[in-house]
């Protein structure tokens, strides 16, 4: 099922990143503060099963590689007893294989972050801004202009994101995207 991100996102820019404590593939919890660090933070809900995720792995593993001063956080909120393909111990074996090459991959098991953050989809990017370790954020939206996961991008892979990155890092604000991610739904529990 294709899911297209509504007009009620939580998150307004400039809004403060929700905080977050989750468990990450490497066996650490992680804060917000543990990306102080960076001068970005690129969170990205996704998953293990959905194709529309699963196409944007390159273009999340690239960023994490080409940014150093960008945290690239994905975090995995789906319903792991109706889609094993999403359990935690799957996650681990696809960051082992090195299909996902991020700074972190965390289990949002609760599904609270998701809610709090609005996410909607998978994958759906939410770019901040590091404002004295405060985490604004400056971009929501797609990855690139390639919709479906058979499709390549007319740029780059991941050039929409990487272009609001580039603004961040040259410390201007990014053009205001317009479009909405699109991917499966977060699989909610009921």
């Amino acid at each position: 099922m294709v899911a297209l991100e509504s007009d009620s996102d939580v998150l307004d820019h400039g809004d403060l990143a929700p905080e977050f404590e989750l468990e990450g593939t490497d066996g650490e919890t992680y804060t917000l503060g543990d990306f102080d660090d960076h001068d970005a933070l690129l969170v990205v809900f996704t998953c293990n099963h959905c194709p529309y995720a699963k196409a944007k792995y390159d273009a999340m593993n690239a960023i994490a590689a080409d940014y150093e001063d960008v945290a690239v956080v994905g975090i995995n909120p789906n319903d792991a007893e109706e889609y094993p393909e999403d359990s935690f111990e799957k996650m681990v074996e696809y960051v082992g294989s090195g299909d996902i090459d991020l700074t972190a991959y965390l289990r949002d098991d609760t599904q609270d972050v998701a809610k709090a953050y609005g996410a909607v989809c998978t994958p759906d990017p939410f770019l901040f801004r590091n404002d004295n370790d405060d985490f604004r954020l400056v971009y929501h939206g797609r990855f690139d202009d390639a919709t479906n996961p058979d499709e390549e991008p007319s740029g780059t892979p991941g050039y929409e994101i990487r272009d609001a990155i580039e603004s961040v890092l040259a410390g201007e604000v990014p053009e205001d995207e317009g479009h909405p991610s699109r991917g499966c739904s977060i699989k909610w529990r009921d």
